[in-house]
């Protein structure tokens, strides 16, 4: 105590120092002002405190404050007391090289982590685009899956009218019975009609199908896609077991749809090589099952990645299962199991 008669001075105002710089209520404003005067007034001995409080401001990007504090204490400390006077035994120099120091790893360690805040940002960012993206691709294939049901069952209302309309101009020769009935069945196809049209028509194009005009269904033949993909010079091998009337509609949508896409995505990723496409269409599930040799990759062509986000979806809503991926010597198959209706009964789920 004898030999520093300075030391329980110098503690306390560390001390007091060190709270504001921990505390974070007191980190800002308060430390940089309580360090600058401590360091004006002991000089060396609390220089480390004021390098600790540059390297804050420098990290915060507020180095003009920073370098302000530092000309504050250094100029101050010139009044002080001779003994803790920065300016005494060339102490100066140690004490500027850690200030600037404590500045320069301020700056760096400031940019760094902005740095791997904006990276952070980005991949946040580019996350919920991709599942933006992803649904929007679900809700899309729900649309279009609801746009084909629309098609097809309005097809056959129509049908069910048209029918039901020619026998009911022969009513005098029917039995009364079955004249209401027909009569009936009649009003109620033509009502639903009109109801579906109300319910779905709003996600059919409104150029596509004139006022009054006949409304057929949108199945594609599998066939006459394997037909014009030959024409456009790919590999095409597609054998079918059953008919297709022997699965329901909403399969042979999927169908169509999921070759399709196969058949797309082929020719965009594997130029030139093999396709083999098989088709079951028989009970208790249809089955798809599409490979594809080794081909060389498009560059003329950019898809948006989601085409089996959307096929996904369909099979799932049907109750089946769509599995995609290499097949070896790089190779690529893509598998669709989707049960028939029956099958889902006798097996107590649905989808």
């Amino acid at each position: 105590m004898s030999g520093f008669p300075y030391l329980i001075p110098v503690v306390v105002s560390a001390v007091v120092c060190a709270v504001a710089l921990l505390v974070p209520r007191l980190r800002w404003p308060l430390a940089p002002f309580v360090v600058t005067a401590v360091t004006a007034w002991w000089g060396w001995l609390t220089v480390p405190l004021l390098g600790i409080v540059m390297f804050d401001l420098a990290a915060a990007r507020r180095v003009r404050l920073a370098m302000g504090c530092a000309v504050v204490a250094l100029g101050a400390n010139l009044l002080g007391y001779p003994a803790t006077r920065v300016w005494v035994d060339q102490r100066y120099v140690s004490a500027l090289f850690l200030l600037l120091f404590a500045v320069f790893v301020g700056l760096w360690i400031g940019s760094r982590r902005r740095l791997l805040q904006a990276l952070t940002a980005d991949m946040e960012h580019l996350r919920i685009e991709a599942q933006l993206r992803e649904e929007a691709a679900r809700l899309g294939e729900r649309s279009r899956i609801a746009a084909e049901m629309h098609d097809v069952l309005a097809h056959r209302l129509s049908l069910i009218a048209l029918h039901t309309g020619v026998l009911a101009t022969k009513n005098d020769t029917l039995p009364a019975p079955v004249a209401e009935r027909l009569g009936l069945l009649r009003t109620t196809s033509v009502e639903a009609l009109t109801d579906l049209r109300d319910v779905l028509g709003v996600l059919r194009d409104p150029d596509a199908t004139p006022p009054g005009a006949a409304l057929t269904p949108v199945i594609g033949e599998v066939g006459q896609l394997a037909a014009e993909a030959r024409a456009a010079g790919q590999h095409i091998g597609l054998t079918t077991d059953g008919f297709p009337e022997q699965a329901p509609t909403t399969h042979r949508l999927a169908v169509y749809r999921i070759v399709q896409e196969a058949l797309t995505n082929a020719r965009k990723h594997a130029d030139g090589a093999e396709v083999t496409v098989h088709i079951d269409y028989r009970p208790p599930a249809t089955l798809v099952e599409v490979t594809n040799t080794p081909g060389t990759p498009r560059t003329d062509t950019v898809g948006s990645g989601y085409g089996l986000v959307g096929l996904r979806e369909r099979v799932t809503t049907l109750g089946g299962h769509l599995n995609a991926g290499p097949a070896g010597a790089g190779a690529w198959r893509l598998a669709v199991r989707i049960p028939h209706p029956a099958a889902i009964e006798q097996n107590g789920t649905r989808p």
